[in-house]
C-alpha cells in the first residue's frame, strides 16, 4: 500500500501533466491560423507500479512527449502536386503576358472548339491592320492616280509595319522578363536551400538528446514544399532527423549542408537554362515554376514569335515583288514598298514616304489611270500562300492566334484540374494536421477539469495528513 507522501506524488505527477496539456492545447489554438503548423498532442503514460502484498500499485501518470500529428504520405504528395501547380501557373502567366503583347482579343473558346480563327475582328491588333493595308490599295484601284488615297496606303501600310514591329519588340521583351524571373526565382531556391540546410542542423542538435522538434519540422516542411514550387525536388529523411534534397538526381542538401546550388547560364542564342554549379550539362526539371516558364518560352511563345516573323517576311515579299514590277506616277519603277526582312526591322520604304507620286500603282508606262498593279496589290489579300500552309495572310495570322488561345485554355483547363487535386489533398492534410477549434476547446476543458481533480486530491490528502498528525491531541 502506497503512503500518504506516494499519493501525493501521484497528485503533484497529475497536476503537472495537466498543465503540460494545457499549454499545449494553448499552442495549438495560438496556432491555429497558421497554415504550416501540425496540431500537437500530448502523451501521458502510467508511472512504474510499484508491487505490494496486493499486487502491482499504480503510481500516477508521466507527460513523456510531446506529439506532432502529421502524415508524411500525404505531405510528399502535397510536395509533389505543388510542383506541378506551379508549372502550370508559370506557363498561364506566360502565355496571358503573350496574349496582351498580340494586342489581339482572343475567343478561347472558339479557338479550342476550331482551331483556326480566334480573334476579335473588331479589334486593333495585327490582323486588323493587315486587313487595313489591303483594302487601302482597294481603294487606290479605284483611283490610281489620287494623292490622298496613295497617302493613305502609305498611311495603312506604315501602321501595319508598325504593328509588326510592335509584336516583335513586346515578345522579344517578355522573352527577356521571362529570363529574369527565372533568375529571381534561382536566387530564392538557393536560399531555400540554405534554410533547409540550417533547420536540418538545428532539428539534429535538438532532438540529439531525444525528443522531437517539432516547431522546427513545420518550418522545414513549408521550406521544402516552397523550394518544390520552383524546381521538383525528391526529399529523403535520415535516421538522425536530417532530411537530404535532390533535384533531378543531384544532391542539393546533406544533412547540416548545402552540397550544390542552382545557376542560370545561356546555352545560346540567349536560351537560359537552368543547371547546377559544379555541372555543365542543364538539369532535367519536370515541375515548378522554373520549368514551367521554360516551356513556355521555348515552346508556346517562340512559336508565335517565329510565325509572325514568317507571316511579315511573306507579306514583305510578296507586296514587293508585285509593286516592284509596276511603274509611279512619274513612270518610276523597281521600287520595293518595304524595307526590311521580318517583324523585327520592317519599314514603309522611306522614298515612298516622302513621295507618294513613287508609289508604283500601274502596269504600264505613262499610264497614271492604269490599276493593275494596285488591284494585284489588293488581290494579295485573298490569295493562298503555300509557305503559309495554303492560307491567305489573314487566315495564317488567326490560326497563329488560334493556337496561342487553344494553348492557354488547355493550359487554364489543366490548372483547373490540378487546383482541385490540391485542394483536395490539402482538406486531406488539415483532416490529420490542422486544428480544430471545437476539439481544442475540448481538450482545453478535459484538462482543466483533471487539473482541478488533481488539486482535490492533493488537497484531500493534506487534510488525511493533517487528521494523522493532530491524532495524540
Amino acid at each position: 500500500m502506497l503512503s500518504f507522501f506516494a499519493t501525493l506524488g501521484i497528485g503533484m505527477r497529475s497536476l503537472q501533466a495537466q498543465r503540460q496539456g494545457i499549454e499545449v492545447t494553448g499552442q495549438n489554438l495560438a496556432n491555429v491560423n497558421n497554415p504550416g503548423y501540425a496540431r500537437q498532442r500530448l502523451l501521458v503514460q502510467s508511472s512504474v507500479a510499484l508491487p505490494t502484498e496486493i499486487g502491482p500499485q499504480g503510481t500516477g501518470a508521466d507527460a513523456v512527449s510531446i506529439q506532432q500529428i502529421r502524415s508524411s504520405l500525404v505531405d510528399r504528395q502535397i510536395t509533389s502536386e505543388s510542383s506541378v501547380n506551379a508549372f502550370l501557373e508559370a506557363q498561364q502567366r506566360a502565355l496571358q503576358y503573350a496574349e496582351s503583347s498580340l494586342g489581339e482579343q482572343i475567343d478561347r473558346n472558339a479557338a479550342s472548339v476550331s482551331g483556326t480563327s480566334a480573334t476579335n475582328s473588331g479589334g486593333s491588333g495585327l490582323s486588323t491592320s493587315l486587313n487595313e493595308f489591303f483594302n487601302a490599295f482597294q481603294s487606290l484601284s479605284a483611283s490610281p492616280s489620287s494623292i490622298t488615297e496613295r497617302q493613305s496606303v502609305i498611311t495603312k501600310g506604315q501602321t501595319l509595319a508598325s504593328r509588326f514591329s510592335q509584336t516583335d519588340e513586346r515578345l522579344q521583351e517578355l522573352g527577356r522578363g521571362l529570363n529574369e524571373s527565372l533568375g529571381e526565382d534561382l536566387v530564392n531556391a538557393n536560399n531555400l536551400l540554405k534554410s533547409i540546410a540550417d533547420l536540418n542542423d538545428q532539428i539534429v542538435g535538438s532532438e540529439f538528446a531525444g525528443g522531437v522538434a517539432n516547431d522546427l519540422r513545420d518550418l522545414r516542411q513549408q521550406r521544402l514544399e516552397e523550394l518544390a514550387k520552383i524546381v521538383n525536388i525528391e526529399s529523403v529523411q535520415q535516421a538522425n532527423g536530417a532530411v537530404n534534397v535532390s533535384i533531378s538526381g543531384t544532391q542539393v542538401v546533406q544533412d547540416k549542408n548545402v552540397a550544390d546550388t542552382l545557376e542560370l547560364y545561356d546555352a545560346g542564342n540567349g536560351q537560359m537554362l537552368v543547371r547546377a554549379a559544379t555541372s555543365d550539362t542543364p538539369l532535367t526539371l519536370t515541375g515548378g515554376s522554373v520549368q514551367g516558364t521554360i516551356d513556355a518560352r521555348d515552346g508556346a511563345l517562340a512559336s508565335l514569335r517565329t510565325q509572325i516573323n514568317d507571316l511579315a517576311k511573306q507579306v514583305i515579299s510578296e507586296v514587293n515583288a508585285v509593286h516592284r514590277a509596276g511603274f509611279g506616277l512619274n513612270n518610276s519603277t523597281g521600287e520595293d514598298f518595304f524595307s526590311g526582312t521580318d517583324a523585327s526591322d520592317i519599314k514603309v520604304n522611306a522614298r515612298l514616304t516622302n513621295d507618294p507620286t513613287l508609289i508604283q500603282a500601274s502596269g504600264a508606262v505613262d499610264a497614271p489611270g492604269d490599276n493593275t498593279v494596285a488591284l494585284a496589290l489588293a488581290q494579295l489579300a485573298m490569295k493562298r500562300h503555300a509557305s503559309l500552309g495554303n492560307h491567305t495572310f489573314s487566315e495564317r495570322h488567326g490560326q497563329t492566334v488560334a493556337e496561342l488561345g487553344l494553348a492557354l485554355s488547355t493550359n487554364n483547363n489543366r490548372l483547373t484540374d490540378q487546383q482541385l487535386v490540391q485542394n483536395m489533398l490539402t482538406r486531406q492534410r488539415d483532416s490529420v494536421s490542422g486544428v480544430s477549434i471545437d476539439e481544442e476547446m475540448t481538450e482545453l476543458v478535459k484538462f482543466q477539469k483533471a487539473f482541478e481533480a488533481s488539486a482535490r486530491l492533493v488537497s484531500t490528502i493534506d487534510e488525511m495528513l493533517d487528521t494523522v498528525v493532530n491524532l495524540k491531541r
